[in-house]
């Protein structure tokens, strides 16, 4: 049963893999025997990435890509099938969150509201979108988006953040609906918060510590690597269009911070 879990000879394409999420992501991969395509905008990053997940035993290609620019994303797609003749899974990670992310709708720019969604969706659809040529003649494929808790509901003055990953499940969805003909399946992970760098500027809007979830404590990244294995892996084969919520209970609960209604610790 457990060889199910395998990802051995499985060829994956990770974006925003050098850091948080990703980075957990790509470590368990490797350790699951993936071949790794990693993404990022930072060649810095990637590349630390690429060298522990080669330390794992995993054979490992970092590409600089910005995947607001379907050129790129193409040559990134075209890395991957030049290494390793075929793409298996797409792990659509990549993110942005505002650096104005406390601010009233009426003070937000073109370019904020641009900025934040064409990393966040319309990233996604071009990775989706040059991969599935590919994953169509190969007859199978996976795609994995992570989204994120305030994409199914709202926050505290962060609009493009809650949108963008809004539209990350319902790409997911419409993917699932029109690929599985052709034996692709999509899928969406749903972190609730977890503290990285890159939530940072969120984090001034939420309580600390985690006291407001059922579990008592806020995620890590290290929390999201088995569920990027078991998405990716044969296991997962006959799901598709699904949510997988990972956030100690928060949304379950109805609890999950909005930034206006006090902390209330729960009682025993």
């Amino acid at each position: 049963m457990l060889e199910s879990l395998s990802l051995d000879g499985t060829a994956v394409v990770i974006t925003g893999g050098g850091t948080g999420l990703g980075r957990a992501m790509v470590r368990d991969m490797a350790r699951a025997g993936a071949d790794l395509v990693i993404a990022g905008r930072r060649s810095g990053p990637i590349e630390e990435a690429a060298a522990e997940a080669e330390g794992l035993g995993a054979t490992v290609f970092p590409v600089a890509t910005d995947v607001t620019d379907s050129d790129q994303v193409a040559a990134l797609m075209k890395a991957c099938v030049d290494r390793f003749g075929k793409i298996d899974v797409l792990l659509n990670n990549a993110g942005a969150v505002s650096d104005n992310v406390r601010k009233p709708i009426w003070e937000l720019t073109d370019e904020e509201w641009d900025r934040v969604m064409r990393v966040n969706l319309t990233g996604a659809f071009y990775c989706a979108r040059e991969v599935s040529q590919t994953m169509v003649d190969q007859g199978r494929g996976k795609i994995i988006n992570t989204a994120s808790g305030f994409g199914l509901r709202g926050g505290r003055d962060i609009y493009m953040y809650c949108c963008s990953k809004g539209g990350m499940i319902q790409l997911s969805r419409v993917l699932s609906f029109n690929l599985a003909r052709y034996g692709i399946t999509a899928n969406t992970i749903v972190p609730g918060f977890v503290p990285t760098g890159a939530t940072d500027t969120m984090a001034a809007s939420l309580p600390r510590g985690g006291e407001f979830l059922p579990t008592g404590q806020l995620g890590k990244p290290e929390d999201f690597g088995p569920l990027a294995v078991f998405l990716a892996s044969a296991a997962s084969d006959y799901m598709t269009g699904e949510m997988f919520i990972a956030d100690g209970g928060g949304l379950a609960a109805g609890i999950y911070p909005t930034g206006h209604a006090p902390v209330i610790p729960l009682e025993a």
